[in-house]
This record gives structure tokens, C-alpha cells and sequence, in this order.
């Protein structure tokens, strides 16, 4: 029998990314899709090929066919709309940041075991082939000791009416991609940071984060990234150990219909002598809609947990703590 998920609004990466990606499974399917706008909702399923629309995001959890939902809605609905659905006994795949606190991740983490459920943050990243290499690589020591982490991550959008430039909704650089290079240093190092420093810019007449500078000191090594609305689209993660550096190329937003690939440096300046380890065409939305689907099918854990998220929480916290105080904040 086919897994049915159901999706909560019709927003540009579930539209766009997450439901084409889902398509042709013989394990799921995209049944049905729900918006506040019955019409909207309509036309999102005529566009997406799903077979139900809801005038309400209520009508969709209450679905007794949706099994498992997921979660685009903007942050600040994130916690609220996965809560409802964890109580009506569904599985869900909530997008990044489950949560604006850590102990409103907590709060989930308790309603999924009382209602045994599985639920999981849509960090696609820690599915894609490139990430799992990377940190294989690192933990099994090929490039020396690792000593330094380096990331940056940019966009520019100046538009006061989109949901990332709006204080209330949960906008913000560090919220909205700032999770990227922690999740991901989390991931390859397999630690935890210790303490953080960081710097922040805030833009006058949204109130948002628009630049942030951060050093996160774990056990074995340093992380230091830039994340920013209002820069140039960049990104780049780096990591630096005592023997070879290693770059992915697009850490972040890898395409679907081109190979990635990682670069390893012995430590030509010039750049002359590089391998290159290149991975085929893949959707990591995808194989993350694979994975979680598995997880429930067979009772295993979903990709990025809600441990992890309440991991990754506390140090976005701590983040803008530091900024606040302008000192290490302990974590």
C-alpha cells in the first residue's frame, strides 16, 4: 500500500522543489494539498497533479488518508500546525526551523513520543551523496586533523513583504539559512559546539538579521561562517585539516540535474593538483522524501530528528544571545 502525504500550503519549495521531486514513487504519494484560499489550493493541485484540496490546513490533518504530512508553512507556524499534527496521529516532515526556540522543540519532541509518531526537520543537505562523502572523508581522517571550518551563504532580497524580511513571521538570515552551515559543521564533526561568538547587522526597517558573522568552537576545531540577505548569492563550505582542504562546491542548493562535486587540495596554492570527487545527477529532496517514507514504512529513524533539531536550535540561539551581549555565550 502507498504512504499518502499531505502538504500544508502551497509554497514556493513545496510547489517548486518538494512535490515534483515526490512524484513516480511506487511507495507514496502527494494525495492532498491545503491552503487558508480553497481556490489556491484548487489550483495548486491542478498544477502539482494532486488529487485532494482543502480550504483549511485543519481539514487536511484531520484527513483519515493523509499519513504523513509536510510542513512548508512559514517558521512562525511551524511549531503550531506540526503540534496539531502530531496529536492527530500523523507523521511529519516539518521544513527548517522546526522551531524559533529550543524549548518549543522540546515540546514536540514530547507530544511525537506520547503519540508515537514519526517526525523529522527537513534539512535535505544530510541526504544528499555529497555530504555523506564529506563527512566520511573528514571522520575517517583524509584530510589530517581538521582544524578549521569555514562557510559563507548569501541572497538578495530587499522585498519588505517577503516572509524572510518579517521579524513576526520568523525571517532572518541566521533562521533562513544561517541553520545551513551549523547543521552541516554539526554533521561532519559529529560534535557538538561549545561556545559561540557572533556578530550581527540588523536592517533598520525590517528589524531582521540581514548579516551575520559567527565562530562556533567545538572539541576538535573551529567553525567560522557569513551568512546575509543582502549580499551577492554565494555559498561555499570549506574544510581545513592538517594535511588537505576539502570545498563543496554548492553545499546548499546542489541541482538536480547537474553532478556536484567536492574538491580536495594537498595544499597547492596555485591550485594545479585538485581532485575532484563528483556525484551524479540526484533530487536530494527526493531521496529525503525516500528516507523519511522508509522510516515510517519500517519503524527506523528519520533522517534529521528532532534531537538534532533541538541540537541545532540551541546553538541559533545562542547565536543571537552572543550577538546581544557582544561575548561567548557557553552552550
Amino acid at each position: 500500500m502507498k504512504l499518502n502525504w499531505g502538504v500544508l500550503g502551497a509554497a514556493k519549495i513545496a510547489v517548486e522543489k518538494v512535490i515534483p521531486a515526490m512524484s513516480g514513487s511506487e511507495d507514496y504519494q502527494v494525495l492532498g494539498i491545503a491552503s487558508r484560499n480553497l481556490e489556491k489550493a484548487k489550483a495548486a493541485a491542478v498544477k502539482s497533479g494532486i488529487q485532494k484540496s482543502y480550504g483549511s490546513y485543519e481539514e487536511l490533518i484531520a484527513d483519515p488518508d493523509i499519513h504523513i504530512v509536510y510542513n512548508p508553512l512559514p517558521n512562525h507556524l511551524h511549531t503550531e500546525y506540526t503540534l496539531k499534527c502530531i496529536e492527530a496521529g500523523k507523521h511529519v516532515l516539518c521544513e527548517k526551523p522546526v522551531a524559533l526556540s529550543s524549548a518549543d522543540v522540546e515540546r514536540l519532541i514530547a507530544a511525537r513520543d506520547k503519540h508515537g509518531v514519526k517526525v523529522g526537520e527537513a534539512f535535505m543537505v544530510r541526504t544528499h551523496p555529497q555530504w555523506l562523502r564529506t563527512r566520511e572523508l573528514v571522520q575517517q581522517g583524509a584530510l589530517g586533523r581538521l582544524h578549521l571550518i569555514q562557510g559563507a551563504f548569501s541572497y538578495f532580497n530587499a522585498d519588505p513583504g517577503n516572509i524572510r524580511n518579517i521579524e513576526a513571521y520568523g525571517g532572518g538570515a541566521m533562521w533562513d539559512i544561517g541553520c545551513y552551515p551549523v547543521n552541516t559543521s554539526r554533521f561532519v564533526t559529529g560534535e557538538e559546539p561549545e561556545k559561540v561568538l557572533a556578530l550581527i547587522r540588523f536592517d533598520k526597517d525590517f528589524g531582521t538579521d540581514t548579516l551575520a558573522s559567527v565562530i562556533m568552537q567545538f572539541p576538535s576545531c573551529q567553525a567560522v561562517f557569513s551568512v546575509s540577505t543582502q549580499l551577492v548569492p554565494y555559498q561555499r563550505m570549506h574544510f581545513l585539516g592538517e594535511k588537505k582542504e576539502l570545498e563543496v562546491m554548492i553545499p546548499f542548493n546542489a541541482p538536480k540535474d547537474k553532478e556536484t562535486s567536492i574538491r580536495i587540495n594537498s595544499g597547492d596554492i596555485l591550485q594545479q593538483n585538485i581532485e575532484t570527487l563528483s556525484f551524479n545527477e540526484c533530487d536530494q529532496y527526493r531521496i529525503q522524501a525516500d528516507e523519511f517514507t522508509r522510516a515510517v514504512r519500517e519503524g527506523g529513524e528519520v533522517p534529521v530528528p528532532l534531537e538534532d533539531a533541538v541540537a541545532n536550535t540551541k546553538v541559533l540561539e545562542a547565536v543571537f544571545r552572543s550577538a546581544r551581549e557582544g561575548n561567548w555565550v557557553s552552550l
